[in-house]
């Protein structure tokens, strides 16, 4: 097992605890969410709320969540919630299966439990897409307290232009049969949704959700675990929405803030182009390029992304700070 590898393992064995709550969504959906105050018990300096990717739930982000609960100074309050239709979270209606309710449902959360300060929003992959909408929809709040924006794993649009092979879809299969009526074969939308089903074997997971270097057995267990967890029939929901997503526009919303782009070279979902595209569309954002990880980086390259992270966070937390010039850093293992 390489070094990153054995990191990551030793990560998942001790998980920070949180409080968990259910947080009531606009239409009254109930919303489940997770709090990590600062360990020194005093007040937080800056907020970082962790919007998941699709298929996936808060628990993607169990390494990010140890990597600021080490963190001394600034003092970091954690939240992350379970969007509707993933994870422990209420299920989603067809009507409320789109980016729009998500963002509508991550501006509930923030209302809810961190009402004022300062934040920094975290997206990976969906999770990046609603945060762009959200930017869209409050721009006043985005103008007054989000400082930081992190967009890993992510695209503004044109989500399935790249992907994985179609020789690997089956048409016969009905789950993949809606989902390409909806989204018009969107390669790695489907995919997922095959391994949220278990319908793909260890071995297809490995490869969808990770680069080419060495990832650990249990990471692989932890990732298809995560797949299980939400309704292929609920996710399936998901699909037009993904499908027509289009928020180049929208990244215009993120000028008040600092932003970290992080793109992974060996991603079959979401490739690094988007990345590239995205950072061209925010000339002041710092993007990364991880060699040889895949769409779940965060969790293949823990400790580099939370090291992007954490800097974003102290860069965030000064008030005299100003938006960094871009950087492009290229990181190889």
């Amino acid at each position: 097992m390489s070094a990153e590898g054995v990191r990551a393992h030793e990560l998942t064995l001790d998980e920070p605890a949180g409080r968990v709550s259910t947080v009531a969504a606009d239409d009254g959906a109930p919303l489940v969410v997770e709090e990590i105050d600062p360990p020194s018990g005093k007040r937080a300096v800056v907020t970082v709320v962790g919007v998941h990717g699709f298929a996936l739930s808060r628990r993607s982000w169990r390494f990010q969540r140890r990597g600021f609960a080490s963190l001394r100074s600034p003092r970091v309050r954690q939240i992350y919630y379970d969007h509707r239709g993933h994870g422990e979270s209420a299920p989603s209606q067809a009507d409320t299966s789109t980016i729009e309710q998500l963002a509508d449902d991550l501006h509930a959360v923030i209302r809810a439990v961190a009402p004022d300060g300062a934040l920094v929003l975290a997206g990976h992959s969906m999770g990046g897409m609603v945060i762009m909408e959200l930017a869209q929809k409050q721009p006043e709040l985005f103008r007054e307290r989000v400082r930081g924006v992190a967009l890993i794993a992510t695209a503004a649009g044109e989500v399935g232009s790249h992907g994985l092979g179609r020789s690997l879809l089956s048409k016969y299969n009905p789950v993949t049969r809606g989902v390409g009526e909806l989204a018009g074969w969107q390669p790695g939308l489907v995919e997922f949704l095959r391994a949220a089903g278990g319908q793909l074997t260890r071995h297809a997971v490995r490869r969808l959700a990770f680069g080419k270097g060495e990832v650990s057995p249990e990471l692989v267990d932890f990732m298809q675990e995560m797949l299980r967890v939400s309704s292929v029939r609920q996710l399936v929901g998901f699909a037009e929405t993904l499908g027509s997503h289009n928020r180049y526009a929208a990244l215009a919303g993120l000028k008040h803030a600092q932003v970290l782009v992080v793109g992974a070279e060996a991603d079959r979902i979401t490739p690094f182009a988007h990345a590239e595209r995205m950072a061209a569309e925010l000339p002041q954002a710092r993007l990364v390029r991880v060699e040889d990880a895949g769409h779940m980086v965060h969790l293949e390259r823990p400790e580099l992304v939370n090291d992007h992270l954490r800097q974003l966070v102290r860069s965030c937390s000064d008030a005299r700070s100003k938006r960094s010039t871009r950087r492009i850093f290229w990181w190889r293992r």
